[in-house]
């Protein structure tokens, strides 16, 4: 596996606590979950952030001051996009890239959610399903995992 990185690898030194969500979410589960991001949280957030909820998720960590690290299943951003450039001024972002693909595939994300749950030290993930694409991981990494 490729990886690449571009931004503040200190943030690698932190705990890390993972943020991922099926794509499918309950009503009541997607407000926890913004109450979640508006929290203060030990560490450092990571995630791919490419579902509805976790760009959501992203956009509420933006706006406050917790460390985040983005995993891209594809390769890096030839151009930064305008919502992170502030992070990365502020030292508060490190965007890893774990495949050289143009775009993003289901294999590429399955390889980065696993990158994701290896890398991180608790795990919050939502909308599990036997039938989605996270059960795998849930399953595998158990110890982990919260909702």
């Amino acid at each position: 596996m490729d990886v690449e990185y571009l931004g503040n690898k200190e943030l690698l030194n932190l705990p890390k606590t993972a943020f991922l969500a099926s794509s499918t979410i309950p009503l009541d589960m997607v407000m926890k979950c913004y109450d979640w991001a508006s929290s203060k949280h030990e560490g450092c957030i990571v995630g791919g952030f490419s579902s509805k909820l976790e760009k959501d998720v992203l956009h509420f960590l933006i706006k406050g001051k917790q460390p985040v690290i983005m995993v891209l299943a594809r390769q890096l951003y030839k151009q930064i996009p305008q919502e992170l450039r502030p992070l990365l001024e502020e030292n508060r972002l490190l965007i890893i890239s774990v495949s050289n693909s143009v775009r993003q595939s289901k294999a590429t994300a399955l390889a980065r959610n696993r990158y994701i749950c290896e890398m991180a030290d608790k795990i919050f993930m939502v909308g599990v399903t036997e039938n989605s694409s996270l059960y795998v991981l849930h399953k595998a990494f158990k110890n982990k995992t919260s909702y």
